[in-house]
């Protein structure tokens, strides 16, 4: 059986209220899937990712604010954060970024909050699990400035911007976008980077692989991410799954 790491996903989702953990059951404990980290988007996303953690032994979650999230974040959100640290199964902070495709997030009070996490992951020597969306510039402003370890998840920039964040130490997660007919930067992306910072993800329940492109993405579908990557790197799936998951452990300090 193929090993899976899905190192990036969203199980909180409301699309999975009708069967979460008869699913996280099947794939967490029938062995299909080895690891899953939960991304939350605030507050009560990261304690759904810690309890759900509680439950099972390949489950982790990552804790932060969501720039969509960021206008309502409370006054004291990084003490909430840095308190829920503190829970063995947190191992990111995370998903935090930039994201400028929604007009109604004022930029501002994302770029303070997405700071604010960022000098908390330096402070306590923990990855960061970045979201950036149509905001290269300002996103690549503070990850040099702060330089944390990490994670860009769903990385949709240019070859030159994967060089970039090798560059800053940091790794770069693909998902199902790299199946899709058109995702020529996607394809130039994986063709280069170094193996040892490429990692898998599905940002379950969105952006399905094809063949189920249109329907409610779970972490089991990597295996259609990672035979098209496989394909384009010229390597076998297992090399490539099995890369996938040394990465994601020395990347967010798991032992499995």
């Amino acid at each position: 059986m193929q090993k899976i790491f899905d190192v990036h996903a969203h199980y909180d989702d409301e699309a999975f209220d009708g069967d979460r953990f008869e699913l996280l059951d099947q794939m967490l404990l029938g062995g299909e899937i080895v690891g899953i980290v939960n991304g939350a988007t605030d507050i009560e996303t990261t304690l759904f990712g810690i309890s759900t953690a509680e439950k099972y032994g390949g489950f982790y979650t990552s804790a932060g604010y969501h720039p969509e999230k960021a206008e309502s974040a409370p006054e004291d959100f990084i003490e909430k954060t840095a308190e829920l640290t503190k829970h063995k199964k947190v191992v990111a902070i995370g998903e935090i970024g930039l994201d400028y495709y929604w007009k109604d997030v004022p930029r501002q009070a994302q770029l303070e909050v997405f700071e604010k996490q960022l000098a908390l992951s330096k402070e306590l020597d923990l990855p960061v699990v970045v979201h950036d969306r149509d905001a290269h510039g300002d996103t690549y402003d503070l990850l040099r400035k702060y330089r944390p370890k990490g994670i860009v998840h769903c990385f949709s920039g240019s070859v030159e911007l994967s060089r970039e964040v090798v560059k800053l130490g940091m790794s770069i997660s693909i998902g199902g976008v790299v199946t899709f007919k058109n995702a020529r930067h996607s394809v130039d992306v994986v063709r280069e980077i170094p193996l040892d910072r490429l990692m898998l993800e599905t940002d379950a329940p969105y952006l399905t692989p094809v063949p189920y492109r249109g329907k409610r993405c779970d972490s089991r579908m990597i295996k259609f991410t990672a035979e098209k990557i496989a394909e384009i790197r010229g390597i076998t799936v297992d090399e490539l799954l099995s890369q996938n998951i040394e990465n994601a452990c020395l990347t967010y300090g798991i032992s499995l």
